[in-house]
């Protein structure tokens, strides 16, 4: 048991052999990184403070040990462009090695996988800047096979050209499409590999650190992480909230830059535009700057770009989530801003909804996010901020309003803080527990609402995929309670609970060496039945249709997840205020809807169309097969609301009193009709 263990970090000596490794397989002109010896110092940290902190209570031996490198080697070359089979073949007499190696800091092994993979990286550039000048072929009816997940690596040279030949042709067919010329599509390329190249240069031996420390950390869990003294510093001023940008933050993906996390309030959130894993292909300062390629920067680079002056407009193309390379892109004019708090809050609004020659006034009340001001708590400040404080508010106001009715709308809401999930359960239950915690000595609390209901009139909670941790405790003490129809999506499956440490605070004696952070997990939610919210998150009462799979989406599309689990249920009173006869109700009339109604229908065919994109695994060469392909998905983008663009208009936008008939998104139409049902049932019941 972890109870039983004793951290003890000492400076360990770390014997590294004179042989020099780096000499097989490796030119003179490569320069090759070495470790730090803070490094080392790190590595011996680390690993101990994972053995003795980490909710998963596993030994760092022979089989995490494969997992690290796995991890490593996929950090490095997730889509096998880069390494011979021959390089993995000669990794393998590290495979168990790593555990061993770790807890006495010795980090050679990593490192020389690292410059061999530097060398193979400046290999494939030299071939792709010749490879760019030259003229394509697009009348060849051949194809490329981007998704290289399950590909092996390339036997020979020979075959990583053939290979790089059609990624270069790829690219510039891509570029092509978009209107460039061949000579502006060499020029760009050229751009591309070089700047590639030279940020490859620009690895130090700490970018290499971290990546081997996060492949330790993933080893662990998804949510646990590893960042370097500059990755920290950015952590720190994205965690509060204050930079000046467009409120994302941004994360590496093979050449590509993509969109992590989109900040409620934040101009990117607030643009309605920008969706989680849009990949960035090209930025422009200003409303008439040159758009400049970043496919192959780093995404610091990237970020750099993206940020400054607040009021000044960055412009930004996209590669869509989902859509393979070579698809059609989007731009996005993004003003720069520092998250708006008042945008980042709860909305409400009204709307009108008639059925049965009965108008139903139904209040809609957008939570993106749990917040709460920590500081203004602290400090016994009377009116401090927070999502119950204001939701709390929004009721009494749609209540003066005469609303029939409440739904609460936690789509994309990602979190936030636990205090706040459960005081603002709170004001839909009579009080009782809402959430239990497990820590890692086994121990479990119980968390109750002890204030009593505040409205208890009809309730629904819309969620998706990516209603994530405090929605997902939410909208599970609710279905829990039976207190609410919950429509929409399941949930993201986020049921473990993370600590943010400093390397420093874990040291004896105070060192000038600048460390990094650890973000571990230390806990695990279960609802107050004992089911873990982890992977299954809330299945909804109500299944509406769904562009994203939990195989590709959420917790259970992350190998190293902590498993699902149960522990014995709470004592709690269901309030039945949801029945099996009204869920009976409302799915078959829903299950209409799915067939009738013209809205759904449309809704339907774009998730089918979006599935299609992301279930291919190559695109053809070809430019008039690519061009008709492009042409025909315009046309039926072009035809009807995009998905995309539906599932990011949370109708938050628009406020006051509307009809439903003007309400072009879907997802939210179909919920509010579920609530006028709900409210009906109800009557016919007296």
């Amino acid at each position: 048991m972890k109870l039983l263990k004793k951290l003890i970090i000492i400076p360990a000596l770390v014997f590294l052999s004179s042989t020099n490794i780096y000499a097989s397989g490796t030119s003179d002109t490569t320069k090759y990184l070495q470790p730090k010896s803070e490094h080392i110092k790190e590595a011996i940290m680390v690993t101990q403070i994972l053995d003795f902190f980490h909710y998963r209570d596993v030994d760092l031996n022979d089989s995490l040990s494969s997992v690290i490198m796995d991890n490593f080697i996929e950090s490095l070359d997730a889509s096998k462009n880069y390494f011979l089979a021959a390089d993995i073949k000669s990794f393998q007499k590290y495979r168990f090695a790593f555990d061993d190696d770790l807890k006495r800091g010795n980090l050679v092994p990593a490192f020389y996988i690292f410059n061999i993979y530097k060398k193979r990286v400046e290999e494939r550039l030299k071939y792709a800047l010749v490879e760019s000048t030259k003229n394509f072929d697009y009348t060849k009816n051949e194809s490329f096979v981007f998704d290289r997940e399950k590909a092996p690596y390339p036997q020979s040279v020979q075959e990583q050209n053939e290979l790089w030949r059609k990624i270069i042709k790829n690219q510039a067919l891509s570029l092509k499409l978009s209107g460039s010329e061949d000579a502006k599509i060499s020029e760009t390329l050229v751009t591309r590999f070089e700047r590639t190249k030279s940020n490859v240069d620009k690895y130090n031996s700490t970018d290499v650190f971290e990546i081997l420390m996060n492949s330790v950390t993933n080893a662990f869990d998804p949510h646990t992480n590893y960042f370097g003294p500059r990755s920290a510093e950015d952590f720190q001023r994205e965690s509060s909230k204050s930079m000046e940008g467009i409120g994302a933050t941004l994360q590496q993906d093979n050449d590509f830059t993509k969109i992590v996390e989109l900040r409620p309030g934040g101009p990117a959130f607030l643009s309605g535009q920008i969706n989680i894993d849009d990949r960035v292909v090209a930025i422009g300062q200003g409303a008439e700057g040159e758009m400049v390629d970043v496919v192959g920067w780093r995404s610091d680079e990237v970020a750099g770009q993206i940020r400054g002056a607040k009021g000044t407009l960055v412009r930004i193309e996209f590669l869509p989530a989902g859509r393979p390379i070579g698809s059609q892109t989007k731009m996005v004019n993004v003003v720069r801003d520092k998250i708006k708090y008042d945008e980042a809050k709860a909305k409400s609004q009204v709307v009108q909804y008639e059925q049965d020659g009965i108008t139903y006034n139904l209040g809609v009340i957008t939570v993106p996010d749990f917040y709460l001001d920590s500081e203004g708590l602290e400090d016994g400040e009377k009116d401090f901020s927070s999502a119950t404080s204001d939701v709390k508010k929004l009721i009494t106001e749609l209540q003066k309003d005469g609303v029939d009715g409440v739904t609460i709308d936690l789509r994309n809401n990602g979190g936030g803080s636990l205090l706040e999930a459960i005081s603002m359960s709170g004001l839909f239950l009579p009080g009782g527990p809402v959430v239990q915690i497990k820590y890692a000595n086994g121990q479990i609390a119980k968390e109750d609402d002890k204030e009593p209901m505040f409205y208890s009139g009809p309730l629904s909670v819309i969620t998706n995929r990516f209603s994530a941790s405090a929605s997902e405790i939410f909208a599970g003490a609710l279905q829990d309670y039976k207190r609410a129809v919950i429509v929409g999506e399941q949930t993201y499956g986020k049921g473990t609970v993370q600590n943010v440490r400093g390397l420093n605070d874990f040291l004896r004696e105070p060192t000038t060496d600048e460390l990094g952070l650890l973000k571990y997990t230390i806990a695990k939610f279960y609802r107050v039945t004992g089911s873990s919210t982890q992977h299954l998150g809330v299945s909804p009462d109500i299944n509406l249709p769904s562009a994203f799979s939990a195989k590709e989406f959420g917790e259970s599309s992350k190998p190293s997840a902590l498993p699902w689990d149960k522990i014995p249920a709470a004592k709690f009173t269901p309030l039945n205020y949801v029945d099996n006869s009204l869920l009976t109700s409302l799915k078959a009339s829903h299950a209409k809807r799915l067939k009738t109604d013209q809205s759904m229908i449309d809704y339907q065919y774009d998730i089918n169309e979006l599935n299609k994109a992301r279930a291919q695994t190559s695109v053809s060469l070809n430019y008039n097969t690519r061009k008709k392909e492009a042409d025909d998905q315009e046309q039926k983008r072009a035809a009807r609301v995009k998905v995309g663009d539906s599932l990011k208009e949370l109708g938050s936008s628009k406020e006051g009193n509307y009809s439903i008939n003007e309400m072009k998104d879907p997802f939210l139409k179909e919920s509010i009709i579920l609530l006028a049902e709900q409210i009906a049932a109800k009557k016919s019941k007296g």
